[in-house]
């Protein structure tokens, strides 16, 4: 990494170089994904990538597929900072392999109320946990020579309105809660870059924010660049506020307008010139500025295994009557649920990539039984809208090869352009092809179903289009969305389909046309459209019929459950916190067959469990990545730990949740509950949740027994305390030591109890575990312009989970004083 500092002389002498021209159109993008070049100062463009749990690299595109790694939620609950440096390593040599010299992650904005929709996204509902695995992370993507980016900066906690809706939050909420969950991530890690978000706080959007400047680049000595949220900087207002760089280009509100008002006097040069000192510095740290080449990776692993092993750590063991782990002498396995074959192992929106291949719980199952019989059935149905071909079951018909053709034509049918793709859903931002000019994108495949029945074959694209079954037009019609933002927009837009009766084994022509000028994303160079297969739920009832059949003959009955693409999302929050569909009747019915049940929850943040004393054993899996059945697999046959804890509150009831609403009101949304999210909330009004903040098992049973002072804090140094637990059952495990604060009787209004240090901890069966933990000073203050120390006895709590605490330590601050 180079030791360049923004003061440094040798950015001064690159800068002296450039007119203001030249400087100012180093400060928006050049297209979508790269920032502008300048061969004179040997600066070479910056290819910045989504997303958070993988790199997709310049394009969307199956033909260069990557790693899929497990979603935030799923690293967040093995509150391993360990974990997520590791993840950050893989992240940052994915990136390499891609070129992509800026990771646009990680998502770290706080679980504030369990409808946030892209909260699979982000890592809890706690800011202690989250600024240690943020900042962990963090490091471990920039030691691999790669720039991570903090995301949303700041108040981004929900979809509703989010391009333009302000949330309404006190200094103290922020301090205390929001940009703590930042904090590590700069100061102690050093992000190369921060996010700025769309929203506004307290009535100012996010990128003309005083936030900005302190505490981010003052206080906090932030010395890497602020780059927008994609279309975030709306004004030139931005400019004269800390942030730095316009994505995407090359359009953008700056450009001749920041000339001009530099030029006039309106903005002095020196803003510009701080801008661009940082932007330098970000491409001497990457190795896109001659003089200073990219450094190897310091640590590089293999991406697959670590998949594998992130999402067995990540997995929380909820409930268990003994049935886990499973016997390996099982003959006869009952694997069902819609998500059992079609997994879902990444959340939707801008995070999203294309891997190479996924396993599924039903083929990691099957593979770790080779000797068993595993038998599978549907039954419910989860998925909504098209569902792609398989690709082994399509063939493209200009080249006879598995996939699709597409072809892009003018008004008058001359082709454009053509392409041949191995998937049959398509997503386009930049490239060659030409979605903006074009008048019809067409796609055609010889798909071959696997059984007679009835299907309605489709397309799913924001616009007008035309489906051909073998030549004839069964459908024509016109989507639109339904309040759901560009990138929903883009990602999972409505559907249109027909009913067609197919033969199993018949090759069926299938053909879309689809009409580019209908869209408005695709005016814009930014298009999605899949052909493929909407549900058919006709049937619904001979579906649990079957899987109750399936398990009345097994042994034992693995169910998953879970969400779907319309569910959980970038760009638009959650309705219902319900499994779609008739998941929990399935449950229910397969549970009182009286085959011992595991349910297996695959879904990217909480859902209500109604049936959960109904079944023998449930299990979180979240969105596990493209390893996520082998390590399924491993959990369930005790090859491996399921080593989470949850990260967030799971509630036995809608109403129960004492933190909901995500609903802007008049543009504004309001944190009246301040201080007070996640089990801070739930301490404060009494309700029971289903299971609290902090809560899972191992395969082994804990005894705490002592917890020792080493050093009191003060507001100048940490304190320390060491814990001693030992193993009491049969074989070696994990558990995370939880220490939580309270102060009692104090002067000004807390928490119940919040969290203050934790640690990972693993020991051989029988052996006793001593862990000593840092009591970071900060956990002690509280915000009253400044960091304030109340002087007194605070109460340490040492557990399993934010209400299994059974070892206390008394703890005196013995000073007050602001920082």
């Amino acid at each position: 990494m180079t030791d360049l500092t923004l003061d440094s002389p040798v950015l001064s002498a690159l800068l002296s170089r450039l007119t203001l021209e030249e400087k100012v159109s180093l400060l928006t993008g050049r297209d979508f994904w790269t920032t502008r070049p300048l061969e004179k100062i040997g600066l070479r463009r910056m290819l910045l990538s989504d997303g958070p749990s993988g790199v997709r690299g310049e394009v969307w595109d199956e033909r260069s597929p990557s790693l899929n790694l497990p979603s935030a939620t799923a690293l967040s609950s093995s509150w391993d900072p360990a974990i997520a440096r590791r993840y950050g390593n893989v992240v940052a040599v994915e990136a390499r392999r891609k070129g992509v010299g800026v990771a646009l992650g990680p998502t770290i904005n706080l679980h504030r109320s369990p409808l946030g929709g892209r909260h699979f996204e982000a890592f809890s509902e706690d800011p202690v946990l989250t600024a240690e695995l943020a900042a962990a992370y963090v490091a471990g993507v920039q030691e691999n020579g790669v720039g991570a980016t903090p995301k949303h900066y700041v108040g981004n906690d929900y979809e509703t309105e989010r391009f333009t809706a302000s949330t309404e939050v006190s200094e103290r909420a922020l301090r205390e809660l929001y940009l703590l969950a930042f904090e590590k991530a700069v100061t102690q890690a050093r992000s190369w870059l921060v996010m700025s978000a769309y929203n506004s706080v307290n009535g100012v959007t996010a990128t003309e924010h005083r936030l900005l400047t302190q505490p981010l680049k003052t206080e906090w000595g932030f010395d890497g660049v602020v780059v927008s949220d994609w279309t975030a900087v709306r004004s030139l207002a931005s400019a004269e506020a800390e942030q730095d760089l316009v994505m995407p280009g090359p359009q953008g509100p700056w450009g001749d307008a920041l000339v001009a008002a530099v030029r006039d006097g309106r903005i002095d040069e020196s803003v510009v010139d701080s801008k661009v000192r940082r932007i330098l510095l970000l491409a001497a740290r990457v190795g896109a500025l001659d003089g200073f080449p990219r450094r190897e990776p310091a640590v590089a692993e293999d991406g697959v295994a670590f998949a594998r092993e992130a999402a067995a750590a990540g997995t929380v063991l909820l409930a268990d009557d003994g049935i886990l782990p499973l016997r390996p002498d099982l003959r006869r396995v009952a694997v069902i649920g819609h998500n059992a074959r079609h997994a879902r192992t990444q959340g939707g929106g801008s995070a999203t990539v294309v891997p190479g291949h996924v396993v599924s719980p039903l083929e990691g199952i099957r593979a770790a039984l080779p000797d068993a019989e595993v038998e599978y059935a549907v039954g419910a149905l989860v998925q909504q809208g098209i569902a792609p071909f398989p690709l082994a079951r399509i063939v493209n018909p200009a080249t006879g090869e598995p996939g699709m053709l597409v072809r892009f034509t003018d008004a008058g049918g001359t082709e454009l352009f053509r392409e041949n793709r191995r998937a049959s859903a398509l997503t386009y931002v930049g490239g060659a092809a030409p979605v903006a000019t074009a008048h019809v994108i067409e796609l055609s495949l010889t798909w071959t179903p696997e059984a007679t029945e009835e299907v309605l074959p489709g397309f799913a694209a924001v616009g007008h289009g035309r489906v051909f079954v073998d030549g004839r037009l069964v459908k024509e019609g016109t989507t639109e969305t339904a309040g759901q933002d560009l990138g929903a927009a883009l990602l999972y837009p409505p559907s249109i389909s027909a009913p067609v009766t197919v033969e199993a084994g018949t090759p069926v022509e299938v053909r879309v046309e689809f009409e580019l000028k209908s869209s408005l994303t695709a005016q814009g160079g930014v298009f999605g459209i899949a052909a493929g297969l909407e549900p058919n739920d006709t049937r619904p009832d001979e579906l649990i019929t079957g899987a109750v059949r399936a398990a009345a003959g097994a042994q034992v009955a693995v169910v998953v459950v879970g969400t779907n693409a319309q569910v959980e999302s970038e760009g638009f929050d959650r309705t219902s916190l319900s499994l779609p569909g008739r998941q929990d009747e399935l449950v229910r019915a397969v549970a009182a067959t009286g085959t011992p049940t595991v349910v297996v929850v695959n879904s990217g943040s909480p859902v209500l469990l109604p049936w959960r004393d109904e079944v023998a054993a449930v299990l979180v899996t979240y969105f596990g990545g493209q390893e996520m059945g082998h390590a399924l697999a491993d959990v369930l046959l005790g090859r491996a730990e399921p080593g989470g804890r949850l990260p967030t509150t799971w509630p036995k009831a809608t109403g129960d949740v004492p933190v909901l609403d995500v609903t802007p009101v008049d543009g504004k949304l309001r944190y009246d509950e301040g201080i007070h999210i996640g089990y801070r909330a739930w301490l404060k009004t009494g309700a029971e949740p289903a299971y609290p903040f902090g809560a899972g098992q191992g395969y082994t049973t804990w005894a705490y027994e002592t917890v020792d002072l080493l050093r009191e804090p003060s507001t100048v140094e940490d304190g320390e305390i060491a814990v001693c637990l030992r193993n009491t059952g049969a074989r070696a495990g994990k558990e995370v030591v939880q220490v939580y604060l309270s102060r009692p009787g104090s002067a000004i209004e807390r928490p119940v109890r919040w969290l203050a240090a934790f640690a990972p901890v693993t020991a051989a069966a029988g052996r006793t575990a001593r862990v000593t933990i840092p009591l970071p000073q900060r956990a002690f203050a509280d915000w009253r312009d400044g960091w304030c120390y109340e002087p007194g006895e605070f109460t340490v709590h040492v557990g399993s989970s934010v209400l299994d605490l059974p070892l206390t330590a008394t703890v005196r601050v013995k000073d007050r004083r602001p920082t």
